[in-house]
């Protein structure tokens, strides 16, 4: 009997990764991700699985991201009842992750009933605080390279991919094969993780492809970040900047506080990190020295130059701050959280600054911000754009098209098939396009909810 994938996210878009593995009457499910972006796409998040929950087995977990692990409180709610298994480090971010996740869908749809800006009454949030905690008494730590059978019969192995703390690729073998998956991959120079792992032999290859038609620029997040800063300081505004509460947060605390000491910024310049999880997320960097490349030192350090707004009061009391100053703010891609009210205060300021921290997938109001839009929708209303708006090219967490291509020719043998997901389209048949002309391997980008015979 043949194995099977059939992918049910991340497929043609670059959120939402779910891929169902079937061998005889068993799934194993790698990632669990949310939808984000177009409404299109996260009206995907509502609907039902072409699948009963229940019917899947295990589910196995690349790294903690949303649009990796997301999906899990519904998937619980809705009937699953086996184990998840992932790295400890990705265990521990998830138990940041999922409830905050709840929380801000719990405050955003309280949010929009209070302000009737909602096309629903009542507005409902995707899945409660409770729903994530249920989740999370289903995740299993497993450490890297260590193999386990998350279904009996099927063994499954960690590798480490980069990019965040946690992250791995992930080796399945059932049937007679090795399907291997690559998560999201993180760079060779990344800052603060350490590079990919050399992949194991495999038949097939499922691989990420957000910067598949891109090379990153040569240089330094630290020297990108020091004459923006040093600019909108200058001019007395506020450098307001939408992060991702695991890796993008950490990465540029650790660069202010570098360029801080290097005097290349004011040691006064106030730098606020409003989001809770951001915080928790970078206290887990010293529960897990040795899977990153910063000493306990810097972790300190870059801590202790910081302004932690915790509670909502805290993050409203941040507009009184009259000087310069930086705020880091979730969500990353502008999609919801802290960072929409900091957006409202200071949009319309052509003294202050939007920095785009990473990938902004399309629909989201990061990618509206890139593309120059004047205004910006945030809570029913339409916002003016004065701010200067910049987006940071050395910041990103993921390897680009040469680092995927170099990833995957380092795979021993020949993989006879290999499928490029969890990229835009263009993205994505870029890379398949690379992997057959230079790799000379067999490559393709699977259709959402396609199923393929590996």
């Amino acid at each position: 009997m043949d194995v099977r994938i059939q992918f049910l996210g991340g497929a043609g878009t670059v959120t939402g990764s779910k891929y169902l593995i079937e061998y005889r009457n068993d799934r194993l499910l790698i990632d669990c991700g949310l939808f984000q972006g177009y409404k299109h796409l996260r009206l995907r998040n509502r609907a039902p699985l072409p699948i009963v929950p229940n019917q899947i087995r295990a589910v196995v977990l690349t790294h903690a991201h949303i649009d990796h692990s997301g999906y899990l409180p519904l998937l619980v709610r809705e009937g699953f009842r086996g184990r998840i298994w992932c790295t400890a480090a990705t265990r521990d971010l998830c138990d940041i992750l999922l409830p905050d996740a709840a929380h801000l869908q719990e405050e955003d749809a309280a949010f929009a009933n209070r302000h009737g800006f909602s096309r629903h009454s009542p507005a409902l949030p995707l899945y409660t605080a409770a729903d994530a905690q249920e989740a999370l008494r289903h995740l299993r730590a497993q450490p890297l390279y260590q193999p386990f059978e998350p279904i009996t019969g099927w063994r499954v192995q960690f590798f480490g991919a980069g990019h965040i703390l946690g992250a791995a690729s992930v080796l399945v073998e059932v049937g007679g094969r090795r399907l291997l998956f690559s998560g999201d991959l993180g760079r060779a120079d990344d800052l603060l993780m350490f590079p990919p792992d050399p992949p194991p032999a495999a038949d097939a290859v499922v691989v990420e492809s957000t910067y598949g038609n891109r090379l990153h620029p040569t240089g330094h997040l630290i020297d990108e970040l020091a004459p923006l800063l040093a600019r909108v300081a200058a001019r007395g505004g506020t450098a307001v900047v939408p992060v991702f509460a695991v890796g993008r947060a950490q990465a540029l605390l650790h660069a202010i506080d570098e360029l801080k000491r290097q005097q290349r910024l004011p040691r006064a310049l106030a730098v606020y990190l409003d989001s809770p999880m951001a915080a928790h997320a970078t206290a887990l960097l010293m529960q897990h020295l040795g899977e990153h490349r910063l000493s306990a030192q810097q972790v300190r350090h870059m801590t202790q130059s910081v302004q932690v707004a915790r509670t909502p009061d805290e993050s409203k009391a941040i507009a009184r701050h009259g000087g310069p100053k930086v705020i880091l703010a979730g969500s990353g891609m502008a999609t919801g959280g802290r960072v929409l009210h900091h957006l409202k205060l200071y949009l319309g300021d052509h003294r202050s600054m939007v920095m785009l921290t990473g990938y902004q997938a399309p629909g989201t109001r990061g990618d509206s911000l890139l593309r120059g839009n004047n205004t910006v929708r945030i809570h029913g209303q339409d916002w003016a754009v004065a701010a200067e708006v910049v987006q940071l090219t050395t910041a990103s967490a993921h390897a680009d098209a040469d680092g995927l291509l170099g990833w995957l020719r380092a795979i021993p043998g020949t993989p006879h098939r290999i499928f490029v997901t969890h990229g835009e389209p263009e993205a994505a048949d870029a890379l398949r396009c690379r992997i057959e002309r230079e790799l000379r391997r067999p490559a393709l980008v699977p259709e959402h909810g396609s199923t393929w015979a590996v």
